[in-house]
C-alpha cells in the first residue's frame, strides 16, 4: 500500500481501536524510552554514590524540558495543522506548513542554545546550583543544551510531524533508537572512556550524541519518503493563515510546556532551600513519576492527528469515538500507576542512589505525588484536544490558568504552611482544581465543535 493510501486508511477507515493503537503504541514506547534514557543519566550518575552529582544533573531537567517545549512550538503547532489540512484535502498547503515548521524548529533551537551558553552560570544559580553542584551542572548543560539543543528540538519536531501524516511507527522508532543508544553510551563514556570525576560529563556527551543519531535517522527517512508524504524542508512559504495557525496552536503548547518547566524549577529551588538531599530526592521523584505521565502523553500524541484529521474532514462520530477510547485508556493506566507506586516506592527510589536519607525522602515524596497522576492526565488530555481542533486560545487559557493560577501559587502557599511536604502535596491540590475547570471549559465549548471549525 502506498504511503498516502496507508495514512488515509488509518485516519478514515481503520477501526477506531486499531487506529489509536497504531498511532499511540509506538508513541507510548518512545515516550517510555525517552524517560528511561533521561533516568539512565541519573541512574548511572547515582552509581558514584555522590549526591552532588545527582543533584547537579537533576537541576538540568527543567532546562532540557524547555528544548521539548520548543519542539512542541513547531512540532505540535505544525503537526496539528498538517493533519487538519490533509483532512481538508489540501496536501500542497500541508507541505508548505511542514517545511515552515521544520525551519522554525531549527531557528528557535539555535537561539536557545546561544542564550544558554551566554547566561549559563546565572541560569544555574537561579535553578539552585550550589558551590558543590555547579561544576557538574555546567558539564551537563554544555553537552545537552549548548551543543545538543538543535538535534534534540529538530528530532522531536520531526517525530510530531511524522505522526501528523500517519507515520507513527517511524516517529516512535526514531525516538526509541535515540533513547536506547543513549542508554548504551552512558556507561561507556562515564566509566570507560572518561576518567573518574567526569561521570557527569560522560552522561552529557552520551545524551548529545544519541540525539544527533536520532535526528540523522529522521532526516534519512524524510529523504526516502520524499514526494510520498507532505513532509519536506523545501517548499514555498505557506499562506499567512497557515503561519498563524502554527503559532496559534504551537505557542500555547510551548507556553504550557514552559510553565510546566517553571513549576519544576520552582520545586527544585524550594527544595534546594532545605538541603541537597531533599533536592536529590525530589529530582529522583520528578523522573520516576513521569512513567505514567509519559504513557498518557503518548496516548494524547497518538490521538491528536486522528482527532485533528477527522475534525477537519467533518467525521464527528469517528472523532468522538477516538476521544472516548483515548480518555478511558489513559485513566486506567493512571489508576494502575497509583497502586504500583504506592507499593514499590522504596524499591524505585533505591534504584538511583544508595543513601538512606535520600531514599526515605524519595519514597514519601513519590507516594504523595503519584496521587495526582489521573488528574494530570485529564489536564493535558483536554489541552491536546483543543490543540487538535486548532483552538489555540482555549488551550492557552487552560495552560495559563493551570500553572499561573493553581499550580505555581499553590507551591508557595503550601510550602509556607507545611514546609517541604507542602511542596509535594501542591500537585494534587492544584490539579484537582485544574480538572474541575478543564471539564467545565470542554463541556461548554464541545457542542460548538460540529458547527465551528475555526
Amino acid at each position: 500500500m502506498a504511503e498516502e493510501d496507508k495514512s488515509k486508511y488509518i485516519f478514515e477507515e481503520m477501526p477506531v481501536a486499531s487506529a489509536l493503537r497504531t498511532m499511540a503504541v509506538p508513541t507510548i514506547i518512545s515516550q517510555i524510552i525517552v524517560l528511561i534514557y533521561n533516568m539512565a543519566d541519573t541512574f548511572f550518575v547515582g552509581q558514584t554514590n555522590n549526591p552532588y552529582m545527582v543533584a547537579g544533573t537533576s537541576l538540568i531537567l527543567p532546562i532540557f524540558n524547555i528544548t521539548l517545549c520548543l519542539a512542541g512550538l513547531a512540532g505540535i503547532g505544525g503537526g496539528s495543522l498538517v493533519s487538519r489540512l490533509l483532512g481538508m484535502g489540501d496536501e500542497q498547503e500541508a507541505r508548505r506548513a511542514s517545511a515552515f515548521a521544520l525551519k522554525l524548529s531549527i531557528g528557535v533551537a539555535l537561539a536557545f542554545s546561544v542564550l544558554t551558553a551566554v547566561f549559563m552560570e546565572p541560569l544555574l544559580i537561579m535553578l539552585g546550583a550550589s558551590e558543590y553542584t555547579m561544576t557538574f551542572s555546567k558539564q551537563y548543560v554544555t553537552c545537552v543544551i549548548v551543543f545538543g539543543a538543535v538535534p534534540t528540538v529538530l528530532s522531536n519536531a520531526l517525530a510530531n510531524l511524522f505522526r501528523s501524516v500517519g507515520e507513527s511507527r517511524k516517529a516512535g522508532f526514531g525516538i526509541t533508537f535515540g533513547g536506547l543508544l543513549n542508554i548504551a553510551l552512558d556507561p561507556l563514556f562515564m566509566f570507560v572512556i572518561l576518567p573518574d570525576g567526569y561521570e557527569v560529563l560522560g552522561a552529557g556527551l552520551a545524551t548529545c550524541l544519541s540525539n544527533c543519531a536520532a535526528c540523522l535517522y529522521f532526516l534519512i527517512q524524510m529523504l526516502r519518503m520524499r514526494g510520498k508524504t507532505a513532509l519536506t524542508f523545501r517548499a514555498p512559504r505557506p499562506a499567512a493563515s497557515s503561519i498563524k495557525a502554527v503559532f496559534t496552536v504551537g505557542i500555547p503548547s510551548a507556553v504550557a510546556s514552559f510553565l510546566f518547566d517553571v513549576d519544576y524549577i520552582l520545586i527544585d529551588k524550594l527544595m534546594a532551600s532545605y538541603n541537597d538531599f531533599a533536592l536529590a530526592a525530589i529530582g529522583i521523584v520528578l523522573k520516576v513519576e513521569r512513567f505514567p505521565l509519559n504513557v498518557g502523553i503518548g496516548i494524547c500524541q497518538g490521538m491528536l492527528p486522528l482527532v485533528a484529521y477527522n475534525y477537519a474532514s467533518g467525521n464527528q462520530k469517528r472523532m468522538d469515538s477516538i476521544i472516548r477510547l483515548a480518555r478511558r485508556v489513559g485513566l486506567v493506566i493512571a489508576g494502575l500507576s497509583i497502586v504500583l507506586y504506592e507499593i514499590f516506592a522504596p524499591e524505585l527510589a533505591a534504584l538511583f542512589l544508595d543513601d538512606a536519607t535520600t531514599i526515605g525522602m524519595s519514597t514519601t515524596f513519590l507516594r504523595i505525588r503519584v496521587l495526582a497522576t489521573p488528574l494530570m492526565f485529564m489536564s493535558f488530555f483536554t489541552v491536546y484536544l483543543f490543540q487538535a481542533f486548532g483552538m489555540g486560545s482555549k488551550s492557552l487559557f487552560l495552560g495559563m490558568v493551570r500553572w499561573l493560577v493553581f499550580n505555581i501559587p499553590m507551591l508557595f502557599i503550601l510550602n509556607g504552611i507545611f514546609g517541604m511536604y507542602g511542596i509535594v502535596w501542591s500537585q494534587v491540590t492544584a490539579d484537582t482544581l485544574t480538572v474541575i475547570m478543564s471539564v467545565y471549559v470542554f463541556r461548554r465549548y464541545r457542542p460548538k465543535l460540529a458547527e465551528d471549525k475555526g
